[in-house]
C-alpha cells in the first residue's frame, strides 16, 4: 500500500527535472497525476517515460499564468479522476541576470506572471475542486529567503509566493487543506545550469564551483532529493504541517 494511493494530483512544470521527479515519486506511491507544462514535446516525452503507470498518468499543455488555461487543467484532472487531493505549483522562470537599472520590464512582468500569478491562479481555481484534507505545495527557492544582485525578478517572485502561501494556508485551514512552500537550493539540472552559466559569464567566475563552496554539504541537490520533500508534503506524513517554508538547500540558509 502506497502513501498516495487513490490520490489525485496535479504537477505544473512537470516536464522539468523537479516536476517530473516529483511526479514519479507520487506515481510510485499510488497516485494519479496530471502533468502540466507549456512545452508540448517535452511533456509528451515525460508521459512516455511514465507509461508504466498506465491510466494513472495524463497530461495537458497550458500557460499556467493564464486564467483559462488554469481552469482547463483543473477541469481536466477533475473530469478524469474526480476531486483533487494535491496541487504542486512548480512551474517557474528564472528571468535575466542584470542590475535593476538595466532589467527589462517585460521580463520582470513575465517572471512574476509565471512564478507568482500562476500559483495564485492554481490556488484560486484549484481549492474549490479539492478534497478536504488535501495539500498545496508551491515551489519557491533559496532566493525566496535570501537575495543576490542581478536577479531582481526571480528573487522578488520567490519571496512573493511565500506571502501567498501563508495567506492561503490560513484560508484553507478550516478544510484541513495544508499549504506549504518548498525552497530548494541549487539543483543539478538544466534550469540551474543555465542560471550559473549566465552568472559566470557576467561576473567572470566559475559560478557552479563558487556555489558548491558556499553550500555546507558542498554539492548541488539531485532532483530526486527535492522530490522526496515534495512527496512528504503531498502525503499524509505531513498532516500537521501548514503555512511553512521547507528548505531543501544543503544548509545554504543555515
Amino acid at each position: 500500500m502506497g502513501q498516495m494511493d487513490a490520490k489525485v494530483c496535479i504537477v505544473t512544470g512537470a516536464a522539468g527535472s523537479i516536476g517530473f521527479a516529483s511526479t514519479r515519486a507520487m506515481l510510485a506511491q499510488g497516485a494519479s497525476v496530471l502533468l502540466v507544462d507549456m512545452d508540448e514535446a517535452a511533456l509528451a516525452a515525460r508521459v512516455a517515460e511514465a507509461s508504466e503507470f498506465g491510466d494513472r498518468v495524463a497530461s495537458i499543455t497550458a500557460d499556467v499564468a493564464d486564467t483559462k488555461s488554469t481552469q482547463a487543467y483543473i477541469a481536466a484532472a477533475r473530469e478524469r479522476w474526480g476531486k483533487i487531493d494535491v496541487i504542486f505549483s512548480n512551474a517557474g522562470a528564472s528571468g535575466e541576470i542584470a542590475p535593476i537599472t538595466e532589467y527589462p520590464e517585460e521580463v520582470f512582468d513575465r517572471v512574476m506572471a509565471i512564478n507568482v500569478r500562476a500559483s495564485f491562479l492554481a490556488c484560486k481555481y484549484g481549492l474549490p475542486q479539492m478534497n478536504d484534507g488535501g495539500s498545496i505545495i508551491i515551489t519557491s527557492s533559496i532566493m525566496g529567503v535570501q537575495a543576490n544582485p542581478n536577479i531582481v525578478a526571480y528573487a522578488t517572485s520567490k519571496h512573493a509566493v511565500i506571502g501567498l502561501m501563508r495567506t492561503v494556508a490560513k484560508e484553507a485551514a478550516p478544510r484541513n487543506i495544508r499549504v506549504n512552500v518548498i525552497a530548494p537550493g541549487p539543483v543539478d539540472n538544466e534550469f540551474q545550469t543555465d542560471i550559473e552559466d549566465r552568472l559566470g559569464e557576467r561576473v567572470g567566475i566559475d559560478a557552479t564551483e563558487m556555489i558548491n563552496q558556499a553550500i555546507p554539504l558542498k554539492r548541488h541537490a539531485s532532483a530526486d532529493e527535492i522530490a522526496g520533500t515534495v512527496l512528504f508534503l503531498a502525503s499524509d506524513q505531513s498532516s500537521f504541517s501548514t503555512g511553512s517554508v521547507f528548505m531543501a538547500d544543503g544548509g545554504l540558509n543555515a
